[in-house]
Order: C-alpha cells, then structure tokens, then sequence
C-alpha cells in the first residue's frame, strides 16, 4: 500500500498516492464489487474485521470510506474498537465524546459525537473513552438503537472493529452489520488464523460479502493489471542498446558447415 506524507490542511486518513495508482484503482474496484453486491439488498452498515493487528483493517476502513465518498455516497466511519481505537488520530479530533457517551450517556447524541472530515460527504465517530466493558456496551440495545440512527442519516457506516481473534466484539458487531469484509495480511496471516476468522464468523451467522488481501507486492499480482495505471508516474527507461554484430559473409547452412557441439541453451542466449 502506498502512503505520502499528510500535508497541512489536507484530509489526515490515509491517502493514497496518485489517483491513478494500483492502490487507488484497488479501492474502487473494492467499492464497485461492494455496489453491485448489495444492490439488491438494503445494505447499510459494513464491518470491517481482521484477525490479528497490524492487518490493515484500519487503512482499510478509511480509504473505502473516501472512496465511497468520492462516488457521491454520504458515509460514516465508526470505530468500534473499544480497546485500542485509531480513527481519532487519523482525522485529528478529540475523543472526550464518541459511541462509548453515546452508548452510557442519556443525553449525548449522535451530533455531539460526530466530527466532519476535509473530505465531502465523509463524517467520523471516534470510539470516545475506553470503558472496561467494551464486549457487554457493544451487544447492548442502545448499539442497536445508534446503528438505526446512523442508517437513516447515512447511505453507508463502516465500521472498524477490534481483532477478530481472542475478543468477543468482532463476532458481536458481525451480527449486527448488514455485511462484513474479511481483511488478511499479506505473508502475515496464516491459513490457521484465516480459517478461525471464518469459522467464528460462521457462528455469529455473520453475512461475509469478501476479503481483502492487504500489502501483496505488485509482483505477485496474478493479472498483471495495474502497472498500466502507474505507466505515466514511472520515469522513463531507456532501452539498452545491443552491442552490433559482425556479419559473416556466410552462414554456417549455407555454407553446409554445421556445429557438431551446437548447444541451444547457449544459442538462446545470444538471441
């Protein structure tokens, strides 16, 4: 995934260098898949999960949101990770209010926990404090009631869960989605890890639409698609020019001299 440096004054989520780059077209094609999936279903809340951290789930979450965005939809990214939450820092905003004073509080509403972001059409919930009971606050009615709320507001929620393995919050929140996206590691997760996911989503009865395979080397991508988006970026090469060779006057056939040690590995080679 390529990433620049945030400038000031620029949409602090995780920007993607180049509309025209591999990592760009990959998130639309993304949100296409993700269109044509649910067009005929009323689709509405999509959770983001990953087994272990460090998966790009969070990357993940914030460039569908801006690329959902971009295509005109009203979107808001949630996070619910109740443990060790990363939205706030991304968009910069404070996190004395989110869905934890949403959830505990009676007169805190979605307004006062919202933060709008640089980019259109695009608002944030951070997670608010970190309670001691992130797991009970998630499967409790008023989470239910404030996804309601987000839904009538809002085209799409994504929202950013906590890991999938180990913590019961992911297989709560994959009940509650109208659809979840699995996001693996590329050469990080295993096949163990992977299976787990998907026999732990199974039993929430959770409704998988994909998975998304994070940091796979331009090199291992078995279409070879993308590099012609990148074509204008790279500089270019100059071809190597090949040394001239002598001509013979004649060659060996028409000679009807013929190379009993002929080797075609190394004749291949000079070509």
């Amino acid at each position: 995934m390529v990433i620049r440096k945030k400038e000031e004054n620029e949409d602090p989520g995780v920007i993607i260098t180049g509309t025209r780059s591999a990592a760009s077209e990959a998130y639309r094609t993304l949100r296409t898949n993700i269109q044509f999936m649910t067009l005929d279903n009323l689709t509405k809340s999509l959770l983001v999960v990953g087994p272990h951290p460090g998966c790009g789930k969070t990357t993940t979450v914030v460039n569908l949101g801006m690329t959902l965005a971009q295509a005109g939809c009203s979107v808001l990214l949630v996070d619910t990770d109740l443990r060790r939450p990363k939205l706030h820092s991304i968009f910069r905003c404070k996190n004395f209010f989110g869905l934890t004073t949403m959830l505990i509080e009676e007169n805190i509403n979605m307004n006062a926990a919202r933060h709008r972001t640089f980019t259109p059409n695009l608002d944030v919930i951070p997670s608010g404090p970190i309670p001691p009971n992130p797991a009970e606050l998630l499967a409790s009615r008023k989470m239910h009631r404030a996804l309601k709320e987000f839904a009538d507001r809002y085209d799409y929620i994504v929202l950013d869960s906590p890991p999938m393995l180990n913590m019961a919050d992911a297989s709560i929140l994959s009940s509650l989605a109208d659809a979840t996206i699995m996001v693996m590691a590329y050469a990080e997760t295993t096949r163990e890890e992977a299976v787990k996911v998907n026999q732990q989503l199974q039993m929430a009865k959770a409704n998988v639409i994909g998975t998304v395979i994070n940091g796979m080397p331009p090199h291992q991508d078995p279409y070879g698609y993308y590099g012609y988006y990148e074509e204008d970026e790279q500089p270019e090469k100059k071809p190597k020019k090949k040394p001239k060779k002598k001509k013979k006057k004649q060659s060996q056939e028409e000679a009807g001299d013929f190379d009993l040690d002929f080797d075609p590995e190394k004749a291949y080679e000079d070509l």
